[in-house]
């Protein structure tokens, strides 16, 4: 792997006779989103003041680039911090400024750019982000997502190789927490920065993060794909992953995957050699590029809407869910055969194309004004399994078979 952009090497910080942190190792890698996770009170903020600079460490090594810092001189070390953009926890917007001040702030406080370069900068900022009507608004007038926006927006206008998010979604409701998390996912693609997040919640990590970091007992105990980290034992997962399960089924109305694993695994080892169960999947279309055509709303929505409809027709017959990845739903029907399964899918479909994408018929409406288009596609497949039969090849046959199912598109014309 390349050399991290971050490194910490036996980084130990002590308060007193209190250790807080105790020889930490860690690795943050150059255009990725890395999530650091942890209980509250568990040296997460102080950890982030060690990467921007504000903390330095008792014992041990903090490399930008492969570089020690305390190794540079002053001026290269202080450039490379000015690298570092900062997004606060309850955005720290100021009442008395406008929008467009709030985000200007930054340049006019660091920079010798005249006013016609700050403004441009500024505008280039809020009609990225969406803030173009509210720009001579104040934080008061905005909605709490329009706020997340601004602050996100004046983090950004200094064109900052990464970007650190402390405990972006504290205090949200779950829905306001994945439209914070699909608005930081949607911006990191769109500027490449390098994003790091902080939290004590264990949010919805495993559909934005690259890395999942995890701080426990004054050490990171893991480091590694959202996907290792479900098959990680240790007991700091017993305490984490409960707040994880519950936010992603207030999310989705689903299961998470560690509990879609706990329920196949019940169900399905139950029955007899030769009984069949039918397993189906869902692909949406390119959320990327809805994003960028409409909102992050929208897809949050749709990513909702789906979990709910899946639920409503398939759960109400015994099946149990999951979303397995950022696009991709897996439901399986214990007791269904084949032409059970298809009959499901086919009301399914039907109520889903009435009713179930209301949310992305909305973002278009408000991407009307300028000229964009959305379409959506579903595409399921069905596939027989038997219990003792390995679920991935099950999954991989209905890929397989995956045909539209379900389309929308709306062409905004002049």
């Amino acid at each position: 792997m390349d050399t991290p952009l971050i490194e910490f090497k036996d980084v130990t910080k002590r308060f007193g006779s209190r250790t807080i942190l105790d020889h930490i190792n860690l690795q943050i890698y150059e255009g990725q989103v890395t999530t650091i996770i942890g209980l509250s009170g568990s040296g997460k903020s102080v950890l982030l003041k060690h990467i921007i600079g504000l903390l330095e460490p008792d014992e041990g090594t903090i490399l930008f680039q492969g570089e020690p810092l305390l190794k540079m001189k002053k001026s290269e070390r202080m450039a490379k911090l000015a690298q570092i953009s900062y997004m606060f926890q309850d955005n720290a917007l100021f009442d008395s400024m406008t929008v467009y001040e709030n985000i200007a702030l930054p340049l006019r406080e660091t920079t010798n750019l005249d006013k016609t370069e700050i403004d441009s900068r500024v505008m280039a900022r809020i009609e990225q982000t969406e803030l173009k009507d509210a720009a001579l608004k104040y934080p008061s007038e905005l909605s709490g997502g329009m706020q997340k926006r601004a602050a996100l927006a004046r983090a950004l206008v200094t064109d900052p190789h990464i970007v650190l998010f402390d405990e972006p979604t504290s205090g949200q409701d779950p829905v306001r927490k994945n439209a914070i998390l699909s608005m930081i996912a949607q911006y990191q693609r769109k500027f490449g920065f390098t994003a790091i997040m902080v939290s004590h919640e264990i949010p919805d990590v495993y559909f934005i993060s690259n890395r999942i970091l995890a701080l426990y007992d004054r050490a990171i105990v893991f480091q590694g794909t959202p996907e290792e980290l479900e098959n990680f034992d240790h007991p700091f997962k017993d305490e984490v992953i409960r707040s994880l399960e519950g936010l992603q089924q207030e999310l989705t109305g689903l299961y998470s995957k560690r509990q879609f694993k706990v329920m196949h695994h019940a169900q399905l080892t139950q029955r007899k050699r030769g009984d069949t169960y039918s397993l189906v999947v869902f692909s949406l279309g390119d959320l990327d590029v809805i994003m960028t055509s409409s909102s992050h709303e929208a897809v949050e929505k749709t990513i909702r809407s789906m979990g709910r409809y899946i639920d409503k027709h398939f759960g109400a017959i015994g099946g149990f869910s999951t979303r397995r990845n950022t696009n991709q739903f897996v439901t399986v029907l214990p007791y269904s055969d084949l032409t059970e399964a298809q009959n499901i899918l086919k009301d399914f479909a039907q109520d889903f194309q009435e009713r179930g994408i209301q949310g992305v018929y909305e973002g278009a409406e408000r991407r009307k004004a300028s000229g964009g288009c959305i379409e959506l596609i579903i595409w399921a497949g069905i596939a027989q399994g038997q219990p003792f039969t390995e679920i991935e090849a099950i999954i991989d046959e209905a890929k397989s078979n995956q045909k539209e199912i379900a389309r929308l598109r709306c062409d905004v014309r002049g």
